[in-house]
């Protein structure tokens, strides 16, 4: 007997981020839409990742301002770290937005499923013996927590951030192995919360996909924090001891500690789903797609974390959007991906657009580039923080081709940022706008205006 069938204009396997964005347009755009969760919608980012990550990174902002108050005056201690209040906080903040996103997502008559799916044929998926068939299926399964090869995780002295964010206690001392985003972010929190932090990355500098500069200008004030790390060397093994976990590397250094986090990045959710059954092209787990997010079948699409493109939740959030209006027949533009800002959430903070030194002189060879020091910033002197803005033109007056920014909450500057560079603004256009005094923003005009021939607060 054949399982009941449900039709739709669109059916979308995972409610994470690119998922639910490709549902709520398609359905603005008058398609009926069948979304299918295992779990939550909202996905990764919402219940294990961004949201509760920048909760963390908050009360360790508070935890540090209590610390240091009387640097700015003001007699304050801190007594110590409230785990139970801590996650009621962020348990908190992802309730509310879990919420609104139930309303929304409702209110645009989507069809929710919860269960785990399967894609059965190219234009349909399985849920617990009903059948959701489509005109078209867009694949949105996400990621998971990577581990290393020979590192068994054990969610209690080897762990994963799924775990580190469910942790109910401050540990005392913890090895990251990965000085991506992921691993300083939860380096810089945990540090802020008094827990003795060693971080391992394998590559030459910590988050090595960013710019060199700015890399160099987060271990510099990782080593004021004293947060250790370790460089250029990978893991040989890790064990487990009496006391908690010992991390060898293979240059013959040896760390031990309460527990480990392992934060080697995230792998597609992609195995036993039915898309190589449904020829679904793929490579290392990843489902491989064109610009528009069309997969070799034409009857799938796919988005977010699945595919090999940046793991970001607002990358998913535009590819989502770019294959509803694909879709509906309008006119789309595919992503640009360097053209996407992208933010190390720690403290310092490091956020960036466009390309990096090393690849615009790959692509345009000569170029010119002007670093602002935040040292020369009214805004950063109040806030007691160092770093700087780095701009990158093409050489012969060009555009900006590449903006990277280190310093206390320079995340909030990018989105100026990816205008300059997403809309090729000349340096000599961005001179003439005029920054508000005293603000961070003023770094970026002042870098401007290194580039623009006429400097402001910077030595010529």
């Amino acid at each position: 007997m054949s399982a009941p069938t449900t039709p739709a204009d669109l059916v979308i396997l995972g409610g994470g981020s690119g998922g639910y964005a490709a549902a709520l347009r398609a359905s603005e755009l008058g398609m009926s839409v069948v979304l299918i969760e295992k779990d939550k919608v909202g996905g990764t980012c919402l219940h294990r990742g961004c949201i509760p990550t920048k909760a963390l990174l908050h009360t360790a902002e508070v935890a540090d301002n209590a610390r240091e108050g009387e640097q700015f005056g003001v007699k304050s201690t801190l007594s110590g770290i409230d785990m139970d209040g801590v996650n009621a906080y962020k348990d908190g903040v992802i309730s509310k937005n879990f919420k609104g996103l139930q309303g929304l997502i409702k209110s645009r008559g989507v069809t929710t499923v919860t269960g785990e799916g399967r894609l059965v044929s190219p234009t349909a998926v399985e849920v617990d013996g009903t059948r959701y068939e489509g005109k078209h299926v867009l694949l949105a399964t996400g990621s998971y927590a990577r581990s290393l090869p020979g590192i068994e995780i054990d969610g209690t002295k080897v762990i994963t951030s799924d775990h580190a964010l469910a942790l109910d206690r401050v540990p005392t001392s913890a090895i990251i192995l990965g000085g991506g985003v992921i691993g300083c972010e939860f380096a810089s929190a945990w540090k802020s919360f008094g827990v003795d932090v060693t971080i391992v990355e394998g590559l030459p500098h910590l988050v090595p996909l960013e710019d060199e500069s700015s890399s160099k200008l987060l271990e510099r004030a990782f080593r004021r924090r004293k947060i250790d790390f370790s460089l250029g060397s990978r893991v040989a093994r890790v064990e487990t001891t009496a006391d908690g976990v010992k991390v060898s590397l293979e240059n013959g250094k040896e760390f031990e500690a309460e527990l480990v986090l392992v934060a080697v990045g995230r792998g597609p959710v992609s195995q036993g789903l039915g898309y190589e059954e449904a020829g679904v092209a793929m490579e290392r787990g990843y489902v491989l797609v064109d610009e528009y997010m069309q997969t070799n079948v034409p009857t799938i699409s796919a988005v977010g974390d699945l595919v090999p493109t940046l793991q970001l939740a607002h990358v998913g959030f535009g590819e989502g959007i770019l294959v509803a209006e694909r879709l509906a027949g309008l006119p789309v533009v595919p992503l640009d991906y360097a053209g996407v800002p992208r933010v190390t959430y720690s403290e310092p903070e490091v956020a960036s657009v466009g390309l990096t030194e090393a690849q615009a002189k790959e692509r345009y060879g000569e170029l010119e580039i002007a670093t602002y020091d935040l040292a020369g910033n009214g805004r950063a002197a109040i806030l007691k923080t160092a770093g700087a803005v780095k701009l990158i033109r093409t050489a012969n007056g060009g555009p900006v081709v590449g903006v990277h920014m280190v310093g206390s909450r320079v995340g909030d500057l990018i989105a100026e940022a990816q205008l300059i560079y997403n809309w090729e603004a000349l340096p000599e256009e961005v001179a003439q706008l005029i920054h508000p005094h005293p603000t961070l923003s003023e770094a970026l005009g002042e870098a401007a205006l290194v580039l623009a021939g006429k400097p402001l607060h910077a030595h010529s």
